[in-house]
């Protein structure tokens, strides 16, 4: 494979994770208006953390969330471009990327201290997480192969 394929599959995995992040923006919106809780603090507390940034007030602290938010989804786009770059496809693909992108919430957020791990929180909440991340990983695999065409 040449150097301008993976280019290529990266550029074309950035664009799936923008898909992909609007169809976890989308479940996750409306699980929290389903069951009335607040959007998750803890991915954005985690990039404060590792850039050494403090939002001051809460129209900021929003503004960063969303740039988290949409920062994070897209990149991870670009792994499931190199995931196909690689060779992989379909459902393995999708489930490599689901692995890699959920395992790495699992381990960063509780390493960073800004939530327990995921033996601490409930069946129902880990269950929650892992469908908002498998819409992410689908809609990111399925907008990712429509590209790769």
């Amino acid at each position: 494979m040449k150097l301008g394929d993976v280019a290529a599959a990266v550029g074309k995995g950035l664009f799936a994770g923008v898909a992909g992040t609007v169809a976890m923006t989308a479940s996750s919106t409306i699980e929290m208006k389903l069951r009335g809780r607040p959007a998750s603090s803890a991915p954005a507390t985690a990039a404060a953390k590792v850039l050494g940034v403090e939002p001051k007030g809460q129209s900021e602290e929003a503004r960063f969330s969303s740039i988290v938010h949409w920062g994070y989804g897209t990149s991870w786009g670009a792994v499931r471009g190199l995931i196909g770059a690689a060779g992989l496809r379909g459902v393995r693909a999708n489930a490599a990327h689901l692995g890699a992108v959920w395992g790495t919430e699992q381990a960063m957020l509780p390493a960073l201290g800004v939530a327990p791990p995921f033996w601490e929180w409930g069946a129902k909440e880990v269950a929650i997480d892992a469908f908002h991340h498998l819409v992410y990983a689908g809609a990111t695999g399925a907008a990712y192969a429509l590209l790769d065409r």
